[in-house]
């Protein structure tokens, strides 16, 4: 290896952030995007749509595409109206900007199983916290196979 490839290589390991931002980075966006999720879907299940006067204009019951868009944007503009479904919604989106930036920053084919298998582990975490669902010896095997398997993973990267 020449000198100036060895100093390339060294320059990059020092610019690297250390491990331990990488795992709280995972942990935070994993967090943002499980997490919220059940509390996501409780207040979608619990939505009552508003009654909008402007649906029941003729011009817009005639025509199935304004009657369909004015639908969806009701729907929308009422979800994001509360507070039960809109604070969710944003920490959910936050953790995919959160996202974006480690993808830049961490080796992709450790981050996306990596922060997709702690997604699931929060999910099912909000699920027990949210809708009181006891979590099964299945799930618990499945979790903890989850986890054996991005330990592999990041153990194999370590190695090669």
């Amino acid at each position: 290896m020449s000198p100036d490839v060895q100093q390339q290589e060294d320059q990059q390991q020092q610019q690297q952030p250390p491990v331990i931002n990488f795992v709280l980075s995972f942990l935070l966006v994993g967090l943002a995007w499980g997490f919220t999720t059940p509390f996501i879907r409780r207040a979608a299940k619990d939505h009552r749509p508003g009654v909008h006067p402007l649906l029941d204009r003729p011009s817009v019951r005639q025509s199935r595409i304004r009657r369909a868009a004015f639908t969806a944007l009701f729907a929308v503009i009422d979800l994001l109206r509360n507070p039960r479904y809109a604070v969710p919604l944003v920490l959910n989106l936050t953790g995919s900007v959160w996202f974006f930036l480690l993808v830049g920053r961490a080796e992709l084919s450790l981050t996306v199983p990596i922060v997709n298998t702690v997604a699931f582990l929060f999910t099912v975490l909000g699920e027990w916290w949210v809708e009181g669902k006891v979590i099964s010896r299945d799930t618990m095997i499945g979790m903890l196979l989850s986890v054996g398997g991005i330990a592999l993973c990041v153990q194999s990267k370590n190695a090669s």
